[in-house]
């Protein structure tokens, strides 16, 4: 008989009990894989979609939150003779209920500015200008919404018209609501009122000369804030706050397996004391003794990884297409994140094991004769 046979047969000996602690694994491990996925793939999807328009400095309120609170838009006046850049577009993002979708995005864009180039049109038209009642949806906000061109739409108080169906190279642009920026400022009773500026820096402009600008506008417009893209999201309040509660509750999730695992292998550890007294008398070492403990709750942890990771990427397949929150985040299952997962629950068995292993390296041959 191995030591690997030794091993399996300590995991295979109380099926059932073994079966029910891979499943707590299990959960912990697809609560990190599907919360953790959606946060990542939520902050993903609003990289690409900034960098879909073509943007490379966010200017927002520094009191940030999800969609950061709206400040006045004479802000771009103050920057926009900066050198090196090359244009700017002042918006009013809003994350709010439309009709039957109780999450969608509002994206109200200054007209005629770079923000709008990105869109191309699959059905209809654009709107004709500014102050015409009309919005374009983006491809999967349409399907959402169940609209089509020349359907009317209802935002807040007003009925505006469908008058376009579009594709904006990024997930968060297909699940807007696009619409001409005096238009929302007038629904919502904010007239000068912006919440974000998209700045496109000159085409030569490398990053250190970026970073330079950044603080050019904030030493020049100081209660603002203004970072590049790939800041953009880490220093919003809200996507942290996202972040953290991810983490958070999967941390809970994976304290219970910790538990799960720990209880499983005392209980091996009491019902195997006979078994492992016999080994210590015919020659095993302690230290052998705990490897053996050792690699039972890592393989515990291991298989309930595997089988966690599975679970999760199914989980949040099937969450990311619910319609409360569709369109606005397509789920990271990088394989970085699934390894890390594993990894996480090999830890898991590992930190399990280390002291039901070293009571059993306590016990004495001696005990053989008295617990046979």
């Amino acid at each position: 008989m191995t030591f690997f046979t030794v091993v399996l047969r300590g995991l295979l000996r109380r099926p059932l009990r073994t079966g029910l602690t891979l499943a707590g694994i299990s959960i912990g491990i697809a609560a990190v894989v599907a919360l953790v996925g959606m946060s990542r793939g939520f902050e993903k999807g609003w990289q690409v979609g900034l960098k879909a328009r073509g943007t490379d400095i966010v200017i927002s309120n520094k009191s940030g939150s999800l969609t950061p609170k709206p400040f006045d838009s004479s802000v771009r006046d103050r920057i926009a003779k900066l050198p090196r850049i090359a244009a700017t577009c002042n918006l009013l993002v809003q994350v709010t209920s439309v009709e039957d979708s109780d999450l969608m995005i509002l994206s109200a864009r200054e007209w005629g500015g770079f923000s709008w180039n990105n869109l191309e049109l699959i059905s209809g038209r654009m709107p004709h200008d500014a102050t015409e009642e009309a919005v374009v949806l983006g491809q999967t906000a349409a399907e959402i919404l169940k609209k089509k061109v020349g359907d009317p739409i209802q935002i807040e108080t007003k009925e505006l018209k469908v008058v376009g169906i579009v594709k904006g190279g990024a997930l968060v642009e297909d699940g807007s609501v696009i619409l001409a920026l005096p238009l929302l400022q007038g629904i919502t009773g904010s007239p000068n009122q912006i919440n974000a500026i998209d700045v496109r820096a000159t085409p030569s402009t490398n990053e250190q000369q970026l970073a330079e600008l950044t603080r050019q506008i904030q030493k020049l417009v100081p209660e603002v804030r203004a970072v590049t893209v790939s800041e953009h999201l880490s220093h919003a309040e809200g996507f942290r706050l996202v972040k953290a509660m991810s983490w958070g509750t999967s941390l809970l999730a994976i304290l219970v397996g910790v538990l799960g695992v720990m209880n499983t292998m005392l209980m091996t550890v009491f019902e195997r004391t006979h078994e492992i007294c016999v080994l210590l008398a015919v020659g095993w070492t302690r230290g052998r003794i705990m490897r053996m403990i050792l690699y039972e709750s890592a393989l515990l942890g291991l298989f309930g990884g595997v089988v966690g990771v599975a679970i999760g990427a199914i989980g949040v397949k099937v969450l990311s297409e619910a319609p409360a929150i569709r369109g606005l985040l397509q789920p990271d299952l990088s394989i970085p994140l699934l390894g890390l997962s594993v990894v996480i629950a090999v830890a898991v068995g590992i930190i399990s094991g280390l002291y039901p292993a070293w009571r059993s390296s306590r016990l004495t041959p001696s005990l053989a004769l008295q617990a046979g």
